[in-house]
């Protein structure tokens, strides 16, 4: 079947000039709904649609801009974001000094040669070993969260030349083949079974199960490549482990000659409210996994660091991993932009400043609606919210979402939703959020009543 290429020509064109406009008609703008929602049902995945009836019900929300803390959808109506995109929006939403930096490059470059030596990767990377924990000082710049865990997978088996890992359940590493190994829930691993061999998920928290694994897989001759573990785990419902954890960690991969891999990809940037989680307890990794936040929320971009003898077999042979679009200038540019800003405006500081506020806020509604809210927990901006059931906690999201406040589930709990906005979200907005909860869950508690 010949295609039509003018008609193609046409209708591209028509989406470039609906980009370029600054404001669309009523006509315009139902048309973008119509073409959106047609989108995904033939080209993108029709179960998005029905995902987002969870919480959107009757009502077409196609998001157009952003700014701040704040989505507005194409109808003008504002949320405040208190998902940050699952945690890449830590500097607020296009923010001007990123902005700034991203547009000056592409004036001068987009993407690099591939050949010939590109300043801002050489730039970037010494920023990252500056900000980075301890004696971490090699960088590997990739496009995502699961291309980090796949280099850090990669580097601990080449270093050590060891096949075995530890991870732990309610885990969440990525999809890609080798961190969804890593990764703890059944469904998203069921259908690509039998994935990379090697892998031991042990309960997270527990440093006796990780010690009981490495000495097991020491017994049988199968010794351990490296542990795999999340500070705090983001997707399996924001689970903070007992302080000791990390620091146990530390000392037990040392007395295994394990490494220690710490997937700082939702935790890291300041989230936490230090620059990397791992900080609060002190320990340096062997290698350090990076992504969503990086990119200053406007490129993705993110990074696998590493201590200087990992990286040997690297230096001897550069190219045995490798990325095209990895370090790229545009991306490198957001990068450098986001760490100034980061620490310029004192952003980890803040984080843990509104994560105290707001835990004790959201404690508070705990405590008063006890049929709906089983648990709060978190650190700094990185909240979860625990409900009694599934249910329950859908209805509380459907209820922000019709008073502006957009949350989401988590993809390892289904039973907590997480509160992740900027960083540099106000106090005003903190409260308004608050205000909009506490009417939510007042709707969804007599639903609960109603239940029992």
């Amino acid at each position: 079947m010949l295609k039509n290429y003018d008609d193609i020509i046409a209708q591209s064109q028509r989406y470039l000039d609906m980009i370029a406009k600054e404001e669309l008609t009523r006509e315009e703008k139902e048309w973008v709904v119509r073409e959106t929602v047609e989108g995904f049902r033939e080209n993108v995945n029709p179960g998005f649609l029905e995902y987002r009836k969870s919480v959107s019900t009757d009502y077409t929300s196609v998001e157009w801009k952003d700014s701040g803390s704040t989505f507005t959808d194409i109808w003008g109506k504002e949320f405040i974001d208190c998902l940050g995109g699952y945690g890449i929006y830590n500097v607020g939403h296009r923010h001007p000094k990123v902005m700034k930096a991203v547009l000056d490059q592409l004036k001068r470059q987009s993407l690099h040669s591939q050949e010939l030596l590109d300043p801002l990767r050489a730039l970037l990377a010494k920023l990252v070993a500056a900000i980075t924990p301890g004696d971490l000082q090699y960088v590997f710049f990739v496009n995502s969260g699961t291309e980090s865990v796949e280099a850090g997978i990669k580097f601990a088996k080449m270093y050590t030349g060891r096949r075995s890992f530890i991870s732990t359940t309610r885990a969440f590493h990525g999809k890609s083949l080798g961190s969804l190994s890593a990764t703890a829930k059944g469904v998203f691993r069921k259908p690509f079974l039998p994935l990379v061999p090697g892998f031991h998920h042990v309960p997270y928290g527990n440093a006796d199960a990780v010690e009981m694994m490495l000495e097991s897989c020491a017994f049988i001759g199968e010794d351990v490549a490296a542990v795999i573990v999340e500070p705090i785990q983001g997707e399996g419902g924001v689970i903070v482990p007992p302080d000791d954890y990390l620091p146990r960690l530390r000392e037990l991969c040392d007395r295994y000659g394990a490494l220690l891999i710490l997937d700082e990809v939702q935790t890291g940037m300041g989230r936490t409210g230090k620059m990397f989680a791992c900080e609060h307890s002190g320990v340096v990794p062997d290698i350090l996994c990076l992504a969503k936040a990086f990119g200053g929320g406007v490129m993705p971009i993110g990074a696998t660091v590493a201590r200087k003898p990992v990286w040997e077999k690297l230096i001897e042979n550069p190219f045995l991993h490798t990325t095209t679009f990895g370090g790229n200038p545009v991306c490198c540019a957001a990068a450098i932009a986001n760490i100034n800003v980061l620490l310029e405006e004192n952003l980890p500081r803040r984080s843990a400043e509104s994560g105290a506020y707001m835990l004790g806020k959201l404690r508070e509604l705990a405590e008063k609606y006890p049929a709906v809210v089983q648990e709060v927990r978190g650190r700094g901006l990185m909240i979860g919210i625990e409900f009694q059931t599934n249910e329950l906690g859908y209805e509380v999201a459907k209820g922000l979402f019709a008073r502006g406040v957009l949350v989401a589930g988590t993809l390892i709990n289904a039973k907590s939703i997480r509160i992740e906005p900027p960083l540099t979200i106000t106090r005003e907005q903190q409260d308004q959020v608050i205000e909009r909860l506490a009417a939510t869950l007042e709707e969804v508690n007599k639903i609960a009543v109603e239940l029992k």
